[in-house]
């Protein structure tokens, strides 16, 4: 997002357009940003083109879609970690099973002479993976602005494996780390969990359950 849009995409989220179509009159949203309504209505066409507002044809109803929402959050956990600011992440999502790659990677000694250092565990052997919902994908770039435990990559002379960011989470209120490898085969959509304990077992849950991560600052 281009620097002189920040105030005109935060003047429609504070219309209420991020949660549904609203009437943007230009000559109005000018007035409202110290601008002409020419400068206004380009902006619009802008955004619009970016993909972050979403313009009814032939009509000045706009919404901000949920690209245009991630990325005021990210800007806003990017502006937070500058100012030392950083605020807990709550995500959400449906547990889903994995390919068991976690199990062996979570076991590798690479990585577990590490976690026990930096994260004071050593992970149960797999990960819990979980398929964000909606707002949770939303959320997920707020995950920028917090401090995170880094775990090195490593070669066991035939393979490298690389690193790892862990941030701290409660996870079904269980102490947990929420894992970002810089190589995985999910999308975005899907977040993989870390903890002392199995937490399919601790906290009850099988694939299909709902399972609630707050990842601490």
């Amino acid at each position: 997002m281009k620097a002189q849009h920040v105030r005109t995409i935060a003047r429609l989220l504070a219309m209420g357009a991020g949660s549904d179509h609203v009437d943007v009159s230009t000559s109005g949203l000018g007035r409202s940003l110290g601008m002409s309504q020419q400068a206004a209505s380009r902006h619009l066409v802008d955004l619009a083109d970016e993909g972050l507002v979403e313009r009814a044809p032939g009509g000045r109803s706009v919404r901000v879609t949920p690209l245009g929402i991630s990325e005021v959050e990210r800007l806003h956990a990017e502006l937070g970690a500058g100012l030392g600011r950083a605020r807990r992440v709550d995500l959400a999502g449906s547990l889903v099973s994995g390919m068991g790659e976690g199990a062996y990677y979570m076991s590798l000694g690479g990585y577990t002479g590490q976690f026990r250092e930096k994260l004071g565990y050593v992970p149960y052997p797999g990960t819990l993976n979980v398929r964000l919902d909606g707002p949770g994908r939303r959320a997920a770039p707020l995950l920028a602005g917090l401090p995170s435990t880094h775990i090195d990559g490593f070669s066991d002379g035939s393979r490298t494996f690389g690193p790892v960011s862990c941030l701290a989470a409660e996870t079904a209120g269980i102490r947990s780390h929420l894992v970002l490898p810089e190589r995985t085969h999910h999308d975005g959509s899907v977040i993989e969990i870390i903890a002392p304990v199995c937490l399919r077992e601790e906290a009850s849950l099988s694939d299909g359950s709902r399972v609630e991560v707050r990842v601490l600052p």
